[in-house]
């Protein structure tokens, strides 16, 4: 059945109008004919089945055929601490993490992130990330879509990683354990935890010995190094193993 991504208040509507973009997909791609049910869901663990009652070039409306069903949050509220990576890595990134069921997405800005972006820059980013997290939403039948939060320098991020302890951060240095000995030491799981990735030249000492201090568990993912976007999917699917 398909999926349409909704506001709480039109999901919680009797009937309901998809704005252009929404419709369009559905009347152009899908192909979608009145009489056809779909799936509505807000992001925020609501879904709800609809029928579709008209279908016209600028709008698509909807009439609610149940009542909203409400889905529980994941046992674990993940947070993905991921530096900003080059292209549309960080497009993949995004749409990966949602596949998992993260809770939030904090972009990071670190000394050695080549991607730098201004203020309008980094709203403009966050948006369009925003409809990547969307897009997977659909695809994926997720109920929760992720926080994402606008891009932050690095030692911005640092404060964030109390609430949402324990943190573990991919590290290249001989001292880190490897990822299943550290998650083995969590005794149940916990209600939230975090990952933190570096960019595609890892993290300066100072970054890494700043994470530590601030409480991250810096974690080996094995003898090989893996690019910003595969590290960021291996620990995100370490996890889910683990708490999901």
């Amino acid at each position: 059945m398909h999926r349409c991504f909704v506001t709480p208040a039109e999901l919680l509507a009797g009937a309901c109008t998809l704005g252009c973009d929404e419709a369009r997909h559905l009347r152009t791609v899908l192909r979608v004919k009145p009489g056809e049910r779909v799936t509505l869901f807000d992001g925020q663990g609501h879904t709800r089945l609809a029928i579709i009652t008209s279908v016209e070039k600028h709008g698509l409306s909807l009439t609610a055929e149940s009542p909203a069903q409400s889905h529980p949050r994941p046992v674990c509220a993940l947070t993905l601490f991921a530096c900003v990576s080059k292209g549309k890595r960080m497009d993949w990134t995004v749409e990966k993490a949602v596949e998992l069921g993260v809770a939030r997405i904090v972009p990071v800005i670190s000394d050695r992130t080549i991607v730098r972006l201004d203020a309008a820059e980094g709203d403009a980013k966050t948006g369009r990330w925003l409809r990547v997290a969307e897009e997977a939403a659909r695809q994926c039948g997720a109920v929760w879509l992720p926080e994402i939060a606008a891009p932050v320098a690095f030692s911005a991020s640092l404060p964030l990683l109390a609430a949402c302890a324990p943190v573990f951060v991919a590290a290249l240095t001989p001292e880190a354990r490897p990822l299943r000995a550290a998650l083995a030491g969590c005794a149940a799981p916990p209600s939230r935890a975090g990952w933190f990735v570096g960019p595609e030249g890892d993290f300066t000492p100072a970054e890494l010995a700043a994470l530590i201090a601030a409480g991250a568990i810096p974690v080996s993912l094995g003898s090989n190094v893996l690019r910003a976007e595969t590290a960021c999917l291996y620990g995100l699917c370490a996890l889910n193993c683990a708490w999901l």
